[in-house]
């Protein structure tokens, strides 16, 4: 795997991981286990095809048995042993578990949580990213491991820390409150601009000095959104920072390995905006779990895969943990299907990732995790998972052409902001229990039934080479974007913007006017009031075409500004307003949906933007086979996934040979099978 450094001040370095194809393994944790168990590991990571594992990640009091005390020996043992095997390392810097003693020691390094009780020692992940005394010691560590394994011929990645802001993601204890006190100050210089930022003036909170800034800690009442906002957003800055303070050392003493760590692009949410840490690794790398009680999991699987080829701009990715079967986390965990895992895996290929990594090796038969599946189960090798983490490695390998393909480039982009998600919650909301991912991830669903290659993207990336971009509940906006996306319509391109999108401004301000603020210009509408329908409601609205739609949970009125309707609302209070409008802009359109369309709804109305839009599918097949496609030299590799437990006819239009199989393409993919397509380059 070749990778292209995407840091900023390390534009054009390339990277070379072992082997030339797709990187295949898993966290690897021998601490847990005696050492004539490393043998018999390293020959089943042979037997299974794995080339490479993450070594080390909660191993700080195995390395640091005091303070200042280290001992290497054990892991010296099990580096060489995987070496010995074939098998490269992904060397985790153990920050993410700081040892008993140092928490014994200096309490004051964990986090507090907004009742102003300290976290304790017993879970993970328990430090602050603010404290100067744990900053001290990671670094510390870091240099020691760094300078004992620089050269080693087995190190082929480092990997920082662990899903930095899991567990950790907010402190509001001391140190935490004296840093965004500062993080404020810098960002507003005076106490003026800051109160009229946050309009203060509501409750009577307004600043006298910045001494009087805290973080939100518990209220009885509501905070204000303002505050809440700025404090995700120091939260993201303070966590990056650390990431980037162990990076800057990795990269002083070992320069030419690369330097990654594990995000968590999933479910919506978080206190990452992963957009702004996307150009500070060499590579991105995601850990993604689908939710065993969503049926249509594979779907949301797919969109947070879109999302983090997003945030690597197109760039191959490495998947860096997924679960062989259940995981322990969700109450009631799910065993993955014969196929699923397969399946799992190779979405996350067919959508950019050059690696597919597991969490974890072996299942653990003690600790927090005990009945979270490994790639070796308890049962042992000879199992089901074993078996197809077996099967999924020969996969691997006859698709290993793929590697360093880049997904092609998309006909249709949805738009994602971390930050619009942190003011959607930062305030209250004539309807609170609206999620702000379903109605993106709704979209990028539809899109996909329609076999239409779709990015899912940052609003700062360039819009050139879209056929059609939809803006889903982005509800922060300023002028800038609604400039960009008036001049991208204007010139030829299709828009579609949805319900509680362009309501606020950067700083959390309602735009006055009428919603929705940002938008109305380009969209031609003005909505005075919203009216959400309460849990089980629902209206139906009537298209131009005379079809009838079923809508849930938010309605708006809308008044026509320059757009016309495209639907309309048939029973009161909106009787005969419009629902869906369309707005001519320049050679293009500027679409707005005011209500949440129930899928079947979504998938009609998302096929007649696309079929506006002149998008031709990636090939006709049925709405439940994932059609994606990478782009190489010479071929195209179209993968396509079936989640059906029927057989599939998918027409490519091209011969085609099946990567999976070694077989020419007859045009049928088994129920629950997977084929990759390799064909000549197709001419667009």
């Amino acid at each position: 795997m070749i990778i292209r450094s995407a840091a900023s001040d390390r534009l054009g370095q390339t990277f070379t991981l072992p082997g030339d194809g797709i990187l295949y393994g898993g966290d690897y944790n021998p601490e847990q286990w005696s050492p004539d168990v490393w043998l018999e590991d390293a020959a089943l990571m042979q037997q299974a095809g794995v080339n490479v594992v993450t070594l080390g990640v909660f191993s700080w009091g195995r390395l640091e048995v005091a303070d200042g005390v280290f001992d290497f020996e054990w892991m010296d043992r099990v580096v060489g042993i995987l070496h010995d095997h074939g098998i490269a390392v992904t060397l985790a810097t153990p920050t993410a578990a700081p040892p008993m003693w140092l928490i014994n020691a200096h309490p004051e390094i964990m986090t507090v949580d907004a009742s102003g009780v300290p976290t304790s020692q017993g879970g993970r992940l328990g430090w602050s990213p603010c404290s100067p005394v744990f900053r001290r010691y990671a670094l510390r560590m870091v240099e020691k491991l760094a300078r004992h394994y620089a050269g080693h011929p087995a190190l082929a990645l480092w990997h920082v820390s662990n899903e930095i802001g899991n567990e950790n993601g907010y402190d509001y204890g001391a140190d935490a409150a004296a840093a965004f006190r500062a993080w404020v100050e810098a960002k507003y210089t005076d106490v003026e601009s800051l109160n009229s930022a946050w309009g203060t003036g509501f409750w009577g909170h307004t600043f006298s000095s910045f001494s009087q800034v805290n973080p939100p800690r518990v209220a009885r009442t509501a905070h204000n959104p303002g505050l809440l906002l700025d404090f995700d957003r120091f939260t993201n800055d303070a966590l990056l920072q650390h990431y980037i303070a162990e990076r800057d050392l990795l990269r002083t003493i070992t320069p030419d390995v690369p330097v990654t760590t594990n995000f968590m692009v999933m479910r919506g949410g978080g206190v990452q905006d992963y957009a702004s840490w996307g150009d500070e690794v060499d590579v991105v790398a995601n850990d993604h779990y689908t939710i065993g009680s969503n049926g249509l999991r594979h779907e949301e699987l797919s969109f947070s895969a879109d999302r983090t080829r997003g945030i690597a701009h197109g760039a191959p990715w490495i998947l860096m943990e997924h679960s062989a079967s259940s995981v322990n986390w969700q109450g009631r965990n799910a065993s993955k299907a014969p196929g699923e895992m397969t399946r799992n895996s190779l979405a996350h290929v067919a959508r950019g990732a050059d690696a597919v990594c597991f969490f974890q090796w072996r299942q653990s038969i003690v600790g927090a995790e005990q009945y979270h599946s490994g790639m070796v189960p308890h049962a042992g090798p000879d199992s089901k998972v074993f078996r197809e983490v077996t099967e999924l490695g020969a996969t691997l390998r006859r698709i290993s052409e793929v590697t360093g393909a880049r997904v092609s480039h998309g006909d249709a982009a949805v738009l994602w902001d971390q930050q619009s998600y942190w003011a959607f919650h930062s305030t209250r909301k004539p309807a609170d229990d609206i999620s702000f991912h379903e109605t993106p991830a709704a979209i990028h669903a539809a899109l996909s039934h329609h076999h239409v290659a779709t990015d899912v993207i940052s609003p700062s990336e360039d819009l050139a080479g879209y056929h059609l971009v939809v803006v889903p509940n982005l509800y922060l906006a300023d002028a800038e974007l609604a400039a960009r996306l008036t001049a991208y319509a204007g010139s030829g391109g299709h828009v579609l913007v949805t319900y509680l999108s362009g309501i606020v401004d950067p700083s959390g301000a309602v735009i006055p006017g009428g919603y929705p603020g940002a938008f109305r210009d380009l969209l031609g509408i003005r909505v005075d009031e919203f009216y959400p329908l309460f849990v089980g409601e629902t209206r139906t609205v009537v298209t131009t075409s005379g079809a009838t739609w079923t809508v849930s949970d938010w309605t708006e009125s809308v008044e026509l500004v320059g757009a016309t309707a495209s639907a309309s609302y048939t029973a009161a209070p909106l009787a005969g307003e419009p629902a869906i409008t369309q707005n001519s802009v320049g050679a293009g359109t500027a679409h707005y949906l005011s209500a949440v369309l129930d899928p079947e709804a979504l998938d009609s109305y998302l096929g007649e933007l696309v079929e506006m839009a002149g998008i031709r599918p990636l090939a006709s097949a049925p709405a439940q086979v994932e059609i994606t496609q990478r782009s190489g030299a010479r071929h195209d590799y179209l993968f396509a996934i079936n989640h059906l437990e029927v057989e599939a006819v998918v027409e490519v239009g091209a011969a085609a040979v099946d990567l999976v199989t070694g077989a020419a393409f007859d045009g049928r993919v088994a129920a629950g099978a997977v084929a990759v397509l390799k064909v000549e380059q197709r001419i667009e």
